[in-house]
């Protein structure tokens, strides 16, 4: 929800004065909305656009050099008002008359209307442009009584480009309307937004559903369906704009935009899905755009809009601009290509047939611990997030899981125990990120070098492997006991294995002794207060909960006993 601000009556113009503070290179404020502060030659064509607030970087974001010269700004979601309209371009206007750009909503088509006539008969050459993009609210054949949603920017960039040439109001007006008449838009919603204010969104959506067909005022879809995973979603978008593909058309500019609270990471995890529609659909993009263009407050939800190029749109999507939300210059390609990477095949030492056995057993145990981890990866995520960030069982499944595909590659290469273990060590710190995939890693890594790749297994080796790895763990991470770490149920794990070993000769038993000295240690952690990591600045959140890494050591090594043989 919408959680700063003083007023929620002041917003919108308390919005609208911080943005002109920040971007005084680009606007400067009025009353009602921005005009541009760069220098503009007498006798271009104003582009003047806007709408409500709450959409931020529409419309005040693309006030620039090479795309709008005002915006103009109503309250949080309502159409600024007719004499606010006519003011601003009054302000804007440098004698070649006013295209003026907005969504095509009942407020703004009355209040840009009534203001161009006002304009008009004051002897301003105004000319009205509602921009009508979005597929869901208009069948193909009725396209100009569709909502304008983010082709608002598509729109107005060719308009602006036009324009920043000097053409006359007459063609800036005709090619505006052919962009308009050949851009697309389809959206979805996973949440509503919350207007500054307000306790409870303007709609909501049921969990696990997403809406389709949503407008940016708050307005619901026109109906739901599961949330899809990218490709899928990819399908969706992208399967309802190309039914309106012009035939003649094999290029294509593209905007994959963000409605406010959708991250950045995932527009970009579902562009590559939709690039790959476009494509295999015959059609080149050109300039694709992914971010946040036209928002809607805190909605959670994206939307992709397409505009089917031709010659001269192609090069007015592509001419140069300078706003707060779109930069493009007009360069030479300096980009230097890089091959394209070819995936390595991974050579291992000649083994001996013990040291393959050994390595196909190691396989078959990293294997079973990764399917334990994903079983417990909730767990171990809700241990975390206690005092951390929760994504200890994420990256400890992630890690296993590449461990094992990683083992089995060597296993299938020949390799022999110590290789398929450094092999498994090295894809479980590649994979799983983070201090645990780390620690993983090193720890591993450090036992598989007490193994051999040319001699039968002993069970004094795997003994000191694990030695080694905590001499490592220790040596890199720092940590000791008390610290509240894996560190905790790991030195209790290995020197308990080494006096029982001592003992017993027993692998087997001398591991079921530790692992329940592991176990017991991990849970001894409850009563410790963190002193390393993430966990030490809410340390006192922390105290009563077990560490999450201690916890997973426990469980790898429990898990280890049943596979050990006597």
């Amino acid at each position: 929800m919408t959680t700063i601000y003083d007023e929620p009556e002041d917003f919108a113009t308390s919005a609208l004065k911080g943005y002109a503070a920040v971007y005084g290179r680009f606007v400067c404020a009025v009353k009602g909305g921005v005009v541009r502060s760069t220098p503009r030659v007498a006798g271009k064509v104003a582009v003047v656009v806007g709408g409500g607030s709450g959409h931020y970087p529409a419309f005040a974001g693309y006030v620039g050099p090479g795309l709008a010269d005002a915006a103009v700004a109503g309250d949080v979601f309502a159409s600024p008002s007719t004499a606010a309209v006519a003011r601003v371009c009054r302000l804007a206007d440098r004698g070649g008359g006013v295209l003026l750009g907005y969504g095509n909503y009942a407020g703004d088509v009355l209040n840009f209307g009534a203001a161009a006539e006002r304009l008009r008969a004051e002897g301003l050459d105004v000319r009205v442009l509602p921009v009508t993009d979005d597929v869901a609210s208009g069948p193909a054949d009725n396209h100009l009584s569709r909502r304008g949603i983010a082709g608002d920017l598509i729109v107005f960039k060719v308009a602006g480009a036009a324009a920043e040439e000097g053409r006359s109001l007459d063609d800036v007006e005709a090619v505006a309307k052919h962009a308009n008449a050949r851009t697309v838009s389809f959206g979805v919603a996973f949440a509503g937004c919350t207007l500054p204010g307000s306790a409870e969104p303007l709609f909501t959506v049921p969990k696990g559903q997403m809406a389709l067909g949503l407008g940016i005022h708050g307005e619901p879809g026109i109906s739901e369906t599961a949330i899809l995973p990218a490709a899928a979603l990819a399908d969706l978008l992208t399967h309802r704009l190309l039914a309106e593909r012009p035939a003649d058309c094999t290029r294509v500019a593209a905007l994959l935009n963000g409605l406010g609270a959708t991250k950045y990471e995932e527009l970009f995890v579902l562009w590559p899905q939709v690039a790959t529609r476009l494509a295999a659909a015959g059609l080149e993009v050109v300039r694709p755009e992914v971010g946040e263009f036209v928002t809607s407050l805190d909605m959670r939800g994206c939307s992709l809009s397409l505009l089917w190029l031709d010659a001269d749109l192609e090069r007015l999507w592509s001419a140069p601009c300078e706003t707060a939300v779109l930069v493009r210059r007009d360069e030479p390609n300096l980009a230097e290509a890089i091959p394209e990477e070819t995936a390595e095949v991974p050579t291992f030492p000649a083994a001996s047939d013990a040291a393959r056995e050994t390595g196909r057993c190691i396989a078959g145990i990293i294997a079973r611990l990764a399917d334990v981890l994903h079983g417990a990866e909730a767990e171990l995520g809700r241990i975390d997030a206690q005092a951390g960030d929760g994504d200890h069982g994420q990256g400890m499944t992630r890690g296993a899981t590449a461990a094992r595909v990683a083992a089995d590659e060597a296993v299938a290469a020949g390799a022999g125990a110590r290789s398929v273990l450094a092999a498994a060590a090295d894809a479980w710190a590649d994979r799983a990120g983070g201090t645990s995939g780390v620690i993983w890693g090193v720890l591993l890594r450090a036992w598989s070098t007490a193994l051999s790749d040319s001699a039968a297994r002993k069970d004094a080796d795997v003994v000191a492997g694990a030695g080694l790895a905590l001499d490592g763990v220790t040596r890199l991470g720092g940590a000791k006991v008390g610290d509240k770490t894996l560190v905790d149920a790991l030195v209790p794990f290995v020197k308990t294995l080494e006096t029982a070993f001592a003992e017993t000769r027993s692998l087997k038993a001398a591991w079921t002794r530790a692992a329940s000295a592991a176990t017991a240690a991990a849970e001894a952690t409850r009563a410790l207060t963190p002193r390393l990591g993430r966990a030490r600045p809410l340390a006192e959140r922390s105290v009563g909960h077990r560490d999450a890494g201690a916890v997973s050591l426990a469980l790898c090594a429990e898990t280890v006993v049943a596979m050990l043989g006597d």
